[in-house]
């Protein structure tokens, strides 16, 4: 059968967004993670959950935990710009490793009488969080979780007084005796 030719350009090829948890090993520095931020920002990144914290005192090491979402080709742009950053030991593609343990931790605060605040508790036990604070009028609740986990908490808590959010972001793993150092 004979292709019919046109005018119109050929459509172009979509590629899917994925979220990519990349965990970047680096020295403990000063501007280290401005430089970081800095190199999201401005290629037009975004960066949707950041944790940094030192994992080697002696060494001065630290690992960045990293939630982006982009297509294949960005993410490998993303990782390529990374590890050429000189503070950058390695940069590791935690979605691409396997399946990653991740976890975030949240404290939420709830404010309400009677049967609000009963139904908070009961939500709070459900889902396991903590009771750190407890007062006649309000609760501070701690849950760690996926973030999945964590938003449904927080959705369902907005019905019976939520007031206040903190969360910590996203920290992650791979599975297995290997290690990214």
């Amino acid at each position: 059968m004979l292709q019919m030719k046109t005018h119109y350009p050929d459509a172009h090829r979509v590629e899917p967004s994925n979220r990519h948890t990349l965990a970047v090993v680096v020295d403990n520095e000063p501007g280290v993670l401005a430089r970081i931020a800095g190199l999201f920002s401005g290629r037009g990144y975004n960066i949707e959950s950041l944790t940094v914290t030192e994992t080697e005192h002696e060494a001065h090491i630290s690992r960045i935990t990293i939630v982006t979402t982009g297509t294949d080709s960005i993410i490998q742009q993303i990782k390529s710009q990374l590890e050429r950053l000189v503070p950058v030991h390695r940069v590791v593609d935690l979605t691409l490793t396997g399946e990653a343990v991740e976890r975030e931790l949240c404290l939420v605060k709830v404010v309400g009488k009677g049967d609000h605040r009963v139904e908070a508790m009961r939500l709070a036990s459900a889902f396991g969080a903590r009771t750190l604070d407890a007062t006649l009028t309000s609760f501070v609740y701690e849950l760690t979780g996926t973030t999945e986990e964590v938003e449904r908490f927080i959705k369902l808590m907005t019905a019976v007084g939520l007031v206040e959010v903190s969360r910590t972001g996203v920290a992650a793993m791979a599975r297995g005796a290997e290690g990214i150092m």
